[in-house]
């Protein structure tokens, strides 16, 4: 993987003045014709990759960076739910928002949802659970302060918003009667 498309990539640094009132905005990107499986649209693991990248803004956002992940601190995606409701095709620009779920000394909770960012359609939703990491010890760790205080002031207000109808969904089969 070319690490140095997320060095070099734009992004946005928390500010106290930022406003946490809504879902956070940090990140847009097109579809790479590589992400086009034989059914003409964007496969179903590139929805993770893409995702994994309005992450990164996330991560970025917050305070982590290559300084952060040098000092052996990180976050371990622990667990993904992946909801899909509209096809996209190569090229086509895809922008996201992110609402933290919940936090904790070691984990994070949070939700992305992904658009269309020319119609505005929702076209899949990601709920994640992460667990910060002394990447030296390989064990779950405290977040580092910095990160918690920012963590926390999201967290405060996200608290607030009403909770996606997705969180918390459980895949099955409903019996018939």
């Amino acid at each position: 993987m070319d690490n140095d498309i997320y060095r070099h990539r734009k992004h946005r640094i928390f500010s106290s003045s930022d406003k946490l009132d809504k879902p956070l905005s940090l990140y847009q990107g097109d579809v790479h014709p590589d992400w086009i499986d034989y059914n003409g649209h964007m496969s179903e693991s590139f929805y993770l990759y893409a995702f994994g990248d309005a992450s990164d803004a996330l991560f970025r956002y917050i305070g982590i960076d290559e300084d952060y992940r040098a000092a052996g601190k990180s976050f371990y995606t622990v667990e993904t739910h992946i909801n899909y409701y509209l096809e996209v095709s190569a090229g086509e620009t895809l922008k996201y928002t992110t609402q933290i779920l919940g936090l904790d000394k070691k984990r994070l909770h949070f939700f992305h949802k992904m658009f269309h960012g020319v119609t505005g359609d929702l076209l899949a939703t990601t709920e994640q659970m992460l667990i910060h990491v002394d990447m030296n010890k390989s064990r779950a760790s405290e977040i580092s302060p910095d990160v918690a205080e920012i963590l926390a002031k999201i967290w405060q207000s996200h608290q607030k918003l009403p909770s996606p109808k997705e969180q918390g969904r459980v895949m099955h089969i409903a019996k018939k009667e």
